[in-house]
């Protein structure tokens, strides 16, 4: 059975519901379209949440130049000081050669500063900077109010559980 992938655009242009119809540009109606298969599924749900909270993110994030994996990696630096880069790898899934790639560029914005580890001679611990510390000061309330004014249809309960129960999939 042949696999279908789902393009960012395609997604984007796929109803959530039976939408009434739409005119076109050349004033042809849309026919509704039916995405009550996709919508029981959960990774679809997942992915048009994430791409609701992504897209906002981005236009939110864009004055601090961050994106959602880098605004990731400094919340951990920041809240783990001398946290390694093998930590990082375990704690978000990501591939060595990106952590690696993403601290030298944040290291050359003058965000984080590497330091020898205190207890494995062979580690270097990350650190934020006074720039760093400085940034995610501003990004990280940013951040909790794009994310309340995305999930504003849940109540704080609602929001809890979705919290919960998405954590129950992946940790």
């Amino acid at each position: 059975m042949p696999v279908t992938r789902y393009s960012a655009t395609t997604r984007a242009r796929t109803a959530p519901r039976r939408a009434p119809a739409e005119a076109h540009a050349n004033g042809a109606a849309a026919e509704p379209v039916d995405s009550s298969f996709l919508q029981s599924l959960l990774g679809y749900n997942a992915s048009r949440v994430s791409l609701a909270v992504v897209t906002v993110f981005l236009e939110r994030m864009a004055v601090y130049d961050l994106r959602p994996i880098n605004f990731s990696v400094l919340s951990l630096i920041k809240d783990n000081p001398g946290i390694t880069s093998r930590q990082i790898c375990a704690a978000l899934g990501m591939q060595p050669p990106n952590v690696v790639g993403m601290v030298g560029a944040f290291e050359k914005r003058g965000l984080i500063e590497r330091q020898p580890h205190p207890h494995d001679g062979r580690a270097v611990g990350l650190h934020l900077t006074d720039a760093g510390s400085a940034l995610m000061r501003e990004a990280e309330p940013a951040a909790v109010s794009l994310e309340a004014e995305v999930a504003a249809r849940l109540s704080d309960a609602e929001r809890r559980t979705l919290m919960r129960l998405l954590q129950k999939i992946y940790l």
